[in-house]
């Protein structure tokens, strides 16, 4: 698919735009929202199965304040899903943004270049009825319009109702999605950049090259596109030449392409969550300690207390906004793709680049125990 090469003079209005949803789709969605559950904090909101009249997969909703994820997993080893799964593991198959008029995005979309993977279509069951369409983008990635104003059953058409004890929980307290990232393939950046200006109306926050993101061994490209007023933001990430294989490049080769890498998740008190991201077995990125040695006069007066950022290994980083902290997961599966950001916003809009040179020798060093860097 050719992506515009430049933004329509008139662009869709995106006010409203927002995430609804992550849909992941992987090889047992009910092993994986029992990991979700246990050790994320997630609770089971909502599913659908064979049993509910949809034989050929299994979808766990799971929720957590304003976090909604999808679990779903084939029945059958040659369908779809189970070829998504051969070929990319666990990760992130669709985003779904919440829009006013589904069609009429849609059209636009596709109008200025969008691949339509499904036409809107009304979906309803005796809650109500919801309306749904489909565009593709980098990848196998997709990107689903959901409309759900006329809905008032727990989830979307289809789905019954789970008790929140289906599987053990223990909170983290996570509360809304920040950004997704994507990494695409080298030279590929711009191309998806406009994609999102031309489709959606997206425009570019902030860019980084590889002067502000690199390390002695590798380095990489970004550019974040948000929608007005911040409701969806996508850092698209690109590889930089460096004297190593770079994080960018590793995701690529074992996700097999293109695709979302990590989701950043908010939260009102890092400290406890990251606390209890711990307590549930989660593991996250180390931070070297001289890390910390100059951090006050680096980024100012903090609230949080300095001995528990540097005990839990979280950054720092500030702009003329206020200031944000964050910390990284290792992937949540075997295959080193995707992973979660955790992060607090106190005032700051920015996405952490102090913190890169930090943050990027830690994932050397997970590579260098791969065998991958």
């Amino acid at each position: 698919m050719n992506a515009p090469s430049l933004a329509p003079a008139v662009r869709i209005d995106n006010t409203g735009f927002r995430f609804d949803h992550l849909e992941l789709w992987v090889g047992n969605a009910k092993q994986a929202a029992y990991y979700y559950c246990g050790a994320l904090g997630f609770e089971a909101l909502a599913y659908r199965g064979p049993e509910t009249g949809h034989a050929d997969a299994c979808s766990y909703v799971l929720q957590q304040n304003g976090v909604r994820i999808v679990l779903t997993s084939g029945l059958r080893p040659e369908d779809e899903i189970g070829r998504h799964v051969a070929r990319h593991g666990d990760g992130v198959r669709g985003v779904a943004i919440a829009v006013d008029d589904v069609a009429a995005v849609f059209a636009y979309a596709t109008t200025h270049g969008a691949r339509a993977v499904e036409a809107p279509h009304r979906e309803r069951d005796g809650d109500g009825e919801a309306y749904f369409a489909t565009i593709g983008t980098y990848g196998d990635t997709v990107h689903t319009l959901v409309q759900r104003r006329d809905y008032h059953g727990t989830w979307l058409p289809g789905f019954v109702p789970l008790a929140p004890s289906t599987f053990p929980s223990r909170p983290v307290g996570l509360t809304r999605i920040d950004h997704c990232v994507a990494n695409v393939g080298w030279g590929e950046m711009d191309r998806w950049c406009d994609f999102y200006a031309g489709t959606l109306g997206l425009t570019a926050l902030i860019s980084f090259d590889d002067h502000d993101i690199s390390t002695e061994f590798t380095a990489l490209k970004s550019r974040v596109m948000q929608s007005e007023g911040g409701g969806i933001k996508f850092p698209i990430n690109e590889p930089a030449h460096g004297k190593k294989k770079s994080q960018i490049e590793e995701y690529l080769e074992f996700y097999g392409g293109a695709g979302i890498q990590h989701i950043a998740i908010q939260t009102d008190d890092i400290v406890a969550t990251v606390e209890a991201l711990r307590a549930n077995g989660v593991e996250l990125l180390d931070t070297p300690a001289s890390y910390y040695d100059q951090l006050s006069a680096r980024v100012g007066a903090i609230q949080e207390d300095v001995d528990a950022l540097r005990r839990l290994s979280i950054l720092v980083d500030r702009d003329d906004q206020g200031y944000m902290l964050q910390i990284f997961t290792k992937p949540l599966q075997d295959r080193p793709t995707v992973f979660l950001e955790i992060i607090q916003r106190r005032g700051s809009l920015s996405f952490g680049k102090g913190n890169f040179k930090a943050l990027f020798v830690s994932i050397e060093q997970e590579q260098a125990r791969r065998g991958t860097l």
